[in-house]
């Protein structure tokens, strides 16, 4: 994202825009990746996030971007249990430093990852203005718009309004999920049953006629939940687009989402190897979403998923109102292309599982020793684009490249140079 004023990168992975409070382990694991909101910053901004960066990955990151060193200042929230980072900045006392930040950079404008409540409410108090909107704020409209479009159900609704293609399925609205899932079981064989507000797969549950019991689903008690039919998917698919006030929706980037059991693990892009039709459907159908957020005032970044099925036919499956995961790389890949005078990168991010114990530093060593490396004269290369794991083992990473084939070859020596233990589950 380009800027001119300093930015106050709010990395606000613990929300309820996206992911139920309840939902601890979900937010924990999700908040990992807030240290990968370094590839977004430029000299002056403020990176508040709940989980810091290490000073090695910082100071990689800082190096690649032209960043001086020490012009970004990283501000750590505490990680309080059932709270957003909105409400555990104001019981940290941490509000008055951020607007003491905001103050010293004049223009400074906030940008978050979800436009959640508690993050409006503390921007209006901190006299910030939200990135991108203007001078009038955010509205009620574009906050309630938001949620009900990062829910299951809130999303069917829409796509039925706009005529987009999801799989038949029903809503459980506290209540009724057992009986649900046994017509629906009946009817299809095979279903999924997703919470109502999730992230990346999370919670998901694919149950089948031959199951011997149903006991996944015995947490009928509180919440709401979706079953759909489960379809034979061929591809699992996404395109990402912004819309800005007084613009129409544009198409940033599209792409293939790698899965495992439902569950996101990484993400190729631009969208290949999908007939033509299918890719301005889905860009029609996240064109016609842009146009019923921007009527109800939401602006800035969301996104659409969907799956191809065996017989080749688009259903859409979930909107993400909301910076998402392909969001922050896209915008990395583009940034350094540019720099080194290259458009039209092709890319991914993935993970791979390495047999010992890693730090930094080292796997780093030894990506510029095999050549690997991002190369701003070649165009081409691998970054690590998360931080170093928690467990030393499980590295998180770019490839960029002039097309797929090439990225693909990067990958695969990426994987013997660091002895990646084969994948599992992968689809």
């Amino acid at each position: 994202m380009e800027h001119s004023a300093p930015l106050i990168i709010w990395a606000n992975f613990f929300s309820d825009l996206a992911v139920d409070l309840p939902a601890r382990g979900a937010l924990e694991h999700w908040a990992e990746q807030a240290p990968r909101k370094v590839w977004l910053i430029r000299p002056g901004d403020v990176l508040v996030t709940p989980v810091p960066p290490g000073p090695e990955f910082l100071a990689h990151a800082c190096e690649l971007l032209e960043v001086p060193d020490g012009s970004v200042t990283v501000v750590t929230v505490p990680r309080l249990p059932g709270t957003t980072m909105a409400d555990a900045v104001e019981r940290a006392g941490l509000a008055e430093r951020l607007g003491a930040l905001a103050a010293e950079r004049r223009g400074a404008r906030l940008l978050p990852l979800a436009l959640d409540r508690g993050t409006v409410a503390l921007a209006e108090r901190l006299g910030l203005r939200v990135a991108p909107y203007g001078p009038a704020g955010v509205t009620a409209s574009a906050v309630d718009t938001a949620y009900r479009l990062n829910t299951k159900a809130g999303f069917r609704a829409v796509a039925g309004e706009l005529g987009i293609r999801v799989p038949p399925g029903r809503i459980c609205p506290g209540g009724g999920l057992t009986k649900t899932v046994r017509a629906m079981l009946g009817r299809y064989g095979r279903v999924v049953v997703k919470p109502d507000r999730s992230a990346g797969g999370c919670g998901l549950t694919f149950l089948s006629s031959a199951d011997p019991a149903l006991g996944p689903i015995d947490h009928e008690a509180s919440g709401t939940w979706v079953v759909e039919r489960s379809l034979d998917v061929a591809r699992s698919v996404s395109v990402q687009l912004i819309t800005l006030p007084g613009s129409a929706a544009r198409v940033v980037h599209s792409g293939e989402m790698r899965t495992a059991a439902g569950s996101y693990t990484g993400y190729v892009s631009p969208l290949h190897g999908v007939a033509r039709r299918t890719v301005r459907e889905l860009e029609r159908w996240g064109s016609a979403l842009g146009a019923y957020l921007a009527a109800r005032d939401y602006a800035g970044p969301y996104g659409l998923d969907a799956v191809v099925t065996t017989d080749g036919t688009l259903y859409a499956t979930e909107s993400n109102v909301r910076r998402t995961a392909t969001t922050t790389p896209q915008a990395m890949v583009e940034r350094l292309a540019r720099a080194a005078g290259f458009e039209d990168r092709a890319w991914l991010v993935a993970s791979g599982r390495t047999p010992a114990v890693r730090g930094f530093a080292d796997t780093l060593r030894q990506l510029r020793s095999e050549g690997l490396d991002w190369s701003p004269g070649r165009g081409e290369g691998v970054v690590l684009y998360g931080d170093a794991p928690a467990d030393g083992r499980s590295w998180r990473y770019a490839v960029i490249g002039p097309g797929h084939t090439r990225v693909a070859e990067i990958e695969r020596a990426l994987g013997r140079a660091l002895a990646f233990l084969p994948p599992s589950g992968e689809r």
